[in-house]
């Protein structure tokens, strides 16, 4: 994972309380998964065992990850409204499409274009940033090149 990750304090808590949750909860219940599956005989046809020690190994890689992203992470708090940043809520025209659309700029981790979260590291995100308000950029998407103006910039 990149060093210096930019998240917001909301961002930080939600990995912070995965990270709990994986650590107190999920690896208990799975050790335990495997010693109840230990118990059934005979390890190399022992599908509980399998399922659990690869779920194991999942939650272990994840816990890696995220300590990884703790230990780098920015948390950005002074969001400023002059220019596009991490945290920063953006109100664009997409000009080719005449449609308003309001985006949440935030990390990579949190991101979520379904609830208008998109990543500075997006195609779109990446356009915006460092953008000030009645900017207007060109980005290309899948469906092709599209044009935004920035109508407003807010936290």
């Amino acid at each position: 994972m990149a060093i210096g990750m930019k998240v917001t304090s909301e961002g930080l808590e939600k990995l912070q309380a995965e990270l709990k949750q994986l650590k107190e909860v999920e690896r208990q219940k799975v050790i335990e998964d495997i010693e109840t599956a230990r118990g059934y005989g005979d390890l190399s046809e022992n599908s509980e065992y399998d399922e659990a020690k690869t779920r194991q190994g999942k939650i272990e890689g994840r816990i890696q990850e995220l300590e990884e992203i703790l230990a780098n992470v920015v948390v950005v708090d002074d969001i400023q409204t002059d220019t596009v940043d991490v945290g920063s809520v953006v109100t664009v025209s997409n000009v080719t499409k005449g449609v308003t659309i309001e985006y949440t700029i935030v990390g990579a981790t949190e991101a979520n274009p379904l609830k208008g979260k998109i990543s500075d590291r997006s195609p779109i995100g990446k356009a915006l940033m460092g953008c000030r308000k009645g900017a207007r950029v060109e980005v290309e998407v899948p469906a092709g090149v599209i044009v935004l103006e920035i109508l407003n910039i807010s936290k």
